[in-house]
């Protein structure tokens, strides 16, 4: 298997992004902001998967927890975690521990990879599973962390009217010391 880092302007991220948009349940509109793509493919060259990790959720009271993050710490160090946002193995892919394979192999890329193209580390990746489509078995294969759930909230919900559905955060240290890195506020 081979994991290809893309640049928005490639044609690979074109195919990446319709990918995302017609086999995602959640679609794909486009990242905003930071954000790593990875198109994973076989020896032949055919695509096997995607995964884009983003921005992180301003709050998440799982992660917060786990890392020990007060308001100020969070808001200090927000950027220097990531969201693994979407993660999609194609549906006509069959291939046993693939899912738990691809992200164990781009965590271990994500050190080198964030700060060669932003200029600052990443020390920690969260994702968000809809316990009602998934079990997060890839995730707990490769090693992530179960922290939480959510409330069944999202950012939009700033009257605290919307339902969501209610999801697993995950979470994946990338730094052995990641806790002491994401709380002192000295950087």
């Amino acid at each position: 298997v081979s994991i290809e880092l893309l640049a928005a302007r490639q044609p690979a991220y074109r195919t990446f992004s319709a990918y995302l948009a017609h086999h995602h349940y959640l679609g794909h509109r486009g990242p905003v902001g930071e954000h790593l793509a990875y198109l994973a493919s076989d020896r032949h060259g055919r695509d096997l998967a995607c995964l884009l990790f983003g921005a992180s959720a301003w709050k998440a009271a799982p992660r917060d927890r786990f890392i020990g993050w007060n308001d100020t710490a969070r808001a200090s160090h927000l950027n220097w975690t990531t969201n693994n946002t979407r993660f999609l193995i194609l549906p006509w892919v069959r291939v046993p521990h693939l899912a738990s394979h691809l992200l164990a192999h781009v965590a271990r890329r994500l050190s080198a990879d964030w700060p060669a193209k932003y200029g600052h580390p990443v020390y920690l990746v969260e994702t968000f599973v809809d316990r009602s489509r998934f079990k997060g078995a890839c995730y707990r294969a490769a090693n992530w962390i179960c922290a939480g759930q959510t409330q069944g909230r999202s950012r939009q919900d700033r009257d605290r009217t919307l339902s969501v559905p209610i999801k697993d955060v995950y979470l994946y240290p990338l730094a052995p010391d990641f806790r002491e890195r994401l709380s002192h506020l000295d950087p």
